[in-house]
């Protein structure tokens, strides 16, 4: 579908010719359960006499009107493209069209819910589909005012950008119309329909210019019970108050409402004033520290989107990764400084750069700044340089011009391009401008290069023990030989009173392959040497041989919860890389895991240790070694607290790691009650986790999922019994699977999602065999079928990864090789797969020495 896939040069073409000032759009949500009815009036400048193109997806259009001519339609839509001749200075463009309700998680999502049967709807606009609604210039720096009148069912809520009116019944047909004030000037992306049975809940803060701001929560009915608005609208102030004043600008919009809506593909969306969430943030069973850390990070991440992606706009999505990577930064020192999660930083260490690091060493790894050719680039460009490479840098930035400086750069910023489209220059001038500090290098070595550093402590020490040179090593990938200016800490940490603490530290900069710290001589060589102490710097870390040893040994007793992020980090980096046997981490978490007291950094490490055990262990102790983590793990949730973070965690890790009849049966314990754990509360998310596990392991059949899924016949059940059943072992259970996925398109995005999920599971690696040569002969067709999100979710989630092998690594290659016309995309997503069982090989090289060894 070419017209679909706009590109960057027809972006800069349209824009050249057009100028948009206004919308009016008209939808009606009466029409049943298939359509809605698309009025669209645009007001736009053009250049007289040009030719270009509005952007549809519809299923039918009936009316083309252009400044008073009525076009033909069928001869001017074609792919997702009106096209418009012989402009004039000022158009006015109305089109009528029916479109498609999605079940995808795009454009206009319809969900009914298992529970009561109520419809609900939510948009999602980023990157192209608010043209799956309304006919528009789909690109961001084509911005205008929005003015919305909705119909629909008299009972709903209807809610948008601006605050909602008073609805106008309708005489006949129980249906209302809302007609909304037209917003700011705003890019469309950024526009919002929920529609629905809504339960909501209202508050309002007073904000720094003495402006009342309504606020808003919202959640469908049958989950209403489960909102803790109250905690919300607490995080919410709390942020308010931090970014107007770190900001130096009010919130620029009139209301702030968030809505927790069903089937939504990411965390949140930052529609201006109407953000939308995923009802994952509804907690319907008990979650670990993580997860509600996590929660209020994504509130603060979507409301500083207000004023960064909302109020200032970039001009097109090659600057997506500064619009995340300063709402990444942002909420993370907003939860540090201004909630009660002060431990942030440490979060932001165990997860955010664990996925910047890993996206900076696969194939498809780019600069920050991505050349952006169209929008399928920008569709897989959501990824871990776009939020977290760039968070971290960001972090960098702020250390190297200041704290103080970098704020009020800023703030200078949004007040000089408010509501306007702007480039990265634009932020630089600012900043160069209230730092004082000339950017351009710090620019191209960061901004402009891709790949991570490794820097690596050289020590020299006498017989006393007294340091007699130090300096730091960096070296980089002869892909990406960039050798960076580092500001980082060293620290030194020795044991004292049985815990492992800072004893000495310096802040220094490090530039070159080499660089000496005269300061650190004639210190005392301590037990454990850390760099990047505090976590300053974006680069892999390594622990000289002494350092390594002590911290296998005492990781637990690392007093700082950051320096412990840090080893953990260095350790699995080292793993990854092949320097360090995957058994050996194995037994660096097992051995310390169980005293971690930092939620995201035990859910990080729990993730890494079932991939050692899954991927990187030798081929042949796989078995025994996915057996012993399983063990260890079910050994540490047996010693755990009662009721405590980490019971839950390691419950939920022993349900995916559980892999021999022996596991199943605990877990079958743990599911029906007949061997508890005190403290353990088997509520319904994690009765469900058991229940994967056990159907994985085959200790289930078909007729117990739907058991399970008859007793909790809600959206969430729905998806785990997907899950559930799609891991069910056995050649004809995983044909069935694979036949609802890929035979079929009518699954919603959330299953689609946990379904492909379940049916890659480690404990059925065995018969994914089989489905080899189905994975790389569905390629294409999905790709070119099934919208992108749906598409990702299938290319990403069924590759037979488990295996990790030489043959499939062997079959991704063929493909790549024989599909060089495939669309970028597409490659990239493939090309990204076969990094992983690239890492996984050289990885188990590296452990089977331990086997030789033994």
């Amino acid at each position: 579908m070419p017209g679909e896939n706009l590109t960057r040069v027809e972006a800069e073409e349209r824009r050249a010719i057009v100028e948009t000032h206004a919308y009016e759009v008209a939808l009606d949500l009466t029409k049943g359960e298939e359509v809605f009815g698309s009025r669209s009036v645009v007001r736009f400048s053009a250049t007289p006499g040009a030719n270009t193109f509005i952007d549809l997806i519809a299923r039918d259009v009936r009316e083309v009107t252009l400044n008073g001519r009525e076009l033909e339609p069928s001869e001017l839509c074609a792919d997702s493209r009106v096209l418009l001749a012989d402009l004039e200075a000022d158009n006015e463009l109305v089109i009528d069209a029916d479109c498609e309700y999605t079940n995808t998680g795009e454009g206009l999502h319809r969900f009914v819910d298992p529970v009561d049967g109520e419809v609900y709807l939510y948009t999602q606009f980023e990157v192209p589909d608010s043209r799956r609604v309304f006919a528009v210039f789909e690109q961001p720096d084509l911005k205008a005012t929005f003015q919305f009148t909705v119909t629909a069912p008299r009972e709903w809520k209807v809610v948008s950008n601006q605050p909602t009116p008073e609805p106008i019944p309708h005489e006949e047909g129980g249906s209302a119309t809302w007609g909304f004030e037209p917003t700011p000037r705003i890019s469309s992306y950024i526009t919002a329909l929920v529609a629905g049975p809504y339960e909501e809940v209202r508050d309002e803060l007073v904000n720094s210019e003495g402006r009342t701001i309504p606020l808003g929560v919202f959640a469908r009915k049958s989950l209403w019970a489960d909102m803790d608005a109250e905690y919300i609208f607490e995080k919410t102030k709390q942020g308010f108050a931090y970014y107007e004043e770190k900001f130096g600008v009010s919130y620029p919009f009139a209301k702030y409402d968030q809505l927790f809506v069903p089937e939504f593909n990411a965390g949140a969306m930052e529609n201006a004033g109407c953000v939308t969430f995923t009802e994952t943030y509804v907690f319907r069973s008990k979650v670990t520290d993580a997860v509600k850390e996590r929660r209020v990070v994504t509130i603060l991440h979507e409301l500083a989107h207000m004023w960064f992606g909302d109020l200032v706009t970039m001009k097109w999505w090659n600057d997506l990764w500064l619009n995340e990577s300063f709402a990444e930064w942002a909420s993370t020192i907003a939860t540090a400084e201004a909630t009660e999660w002060t431990e942030a930083w440490t979060t932001f260490n165990a997860m955010e750069k664990t996925w910047a690091y890993r996206q900076d060493q696969l194939p498809s790894t780019h600069p920050i700044v991505a050349e952006i050719s169209d929008l399928e680039d920008v569709q897989v460009n959501f990824d871990g340089i776009t939020y977290a490479k760039g968070g971290s840098v960001l972090k960098q930035l702020a250390a190297y011009v200041g704290i103080e400086e970098f704020f009020q750069g800023v703030g200078a910023y949004f007040r000089a391009h408010a509501y306007q489209n702007t480039t990265l220059s634009d932020l630089l001038v600012e900043l160069e401008r209230t730092s004082g500090r000339d950017l351009s290098e710090w620019t191209a070595k960061w901004l402009e290069t891709a790949g991570v550093n490794t820097l690596s402590p050289v020590i020299d020490d006498d017989v006393d023990g007294v340091i007699t040179r130090f300096a730091v090593m960096q070296t980089a990938p002869s892909d990406y030989p960039t050798i960076r200016p580092h500001r980082l800490g060293i620290g030194f940490y020795d044991l004292r009173g049985g815990a492992l603490v800072r004893v000495h530290d310096v802040e220094v900069d490090v530039a070159g392959d080499l660089t000496e710290i005269p300061a650190l001589k004639g210190v005392r060589r301590p037990a454990l040497v850390l760099l990047n102490d505090r976590d300053l710097a974006y680069a892999k870390i390594r622990l000289d041989d002494a350092s390594r040893a002590t911290a296998i040994a005492h990781l637990a007793d690392i007093a700082d919860p950051l320096a412990r992020s840090l080893v953990w980090g260095a350790a699995w980096d080292m793993t990854r890389d092949g320097e360090m046997a995957a058994r050996d981490y194995i037994d660096l978490v097992l051995g310390n895991i169980g005293s971690e007291t930092e939620s995201t950094t035990v859910r990080t490490t729990l993730a890494q240790v079932r991939l050692a055990a899954n991927a990187y262990v030798s081929p042949a102790s796989r078995d025994a070694q996915r057996a012993r983590v399983a063990d260890g793990l079910w050994d540490l949730l047996a010693a755990a607290d009662a009721s405590s973070d980490i019971q839950l965690q390691l419950a939920t890790a022993f349900a995916q790691a559980a892999s021999t009849p022996a596991h199943a049966e605990r877990l079958a314990g743990l599911r029906d009650g007949s061997a508890p754990l005190p403290g353990l509360e088997i509520d319904a998310d994690l009765s469900w986790q058991l229940l994967v596990g056990l159907a994985a392991t085959g200790a289930v059949s078909p007729d117990d999922i739907d058991a399970a899924l008859a007793a909790d016949n809600t959206s969430k059940g729905g998806e785990f019994a997907a899950q559930a059943r799609a891991a069910l072992p056995g050649a004809e259970n995983k044909r069935a699977a694979w036949a609802s996925l890929i035979e079929r398109d009518e699954l919603p995005n959330t299953v689609v999602r946990s379904a492909a999920a379940g049916f890659t599971h480690p404990a059925t690696r065995d018969d994914l065999t089989g489905f080899v040569d189905d994975y790389f002969g569905m390629l294409r067709g999905i790709w070119r079928e099934r919208t992108f999100q749906i598409a990702s979710y299938l290319i990403e989630l069924l590759y037979p990864a488990p295996l990790a092998n030489a043959e499939l690594r062997d079959a991704t290659r063929a493909w790549l090789r024989d599909n060089t016309d495939a669309p970028a995309a597409l490659r990239r997503i493939v090309a990204e797969n076969l990094a992983g069982v690239e890492r996984a090989l050289t990885a188990q090289s590296r452990d089977a020495e331990a086997d030789d060894v033994a």
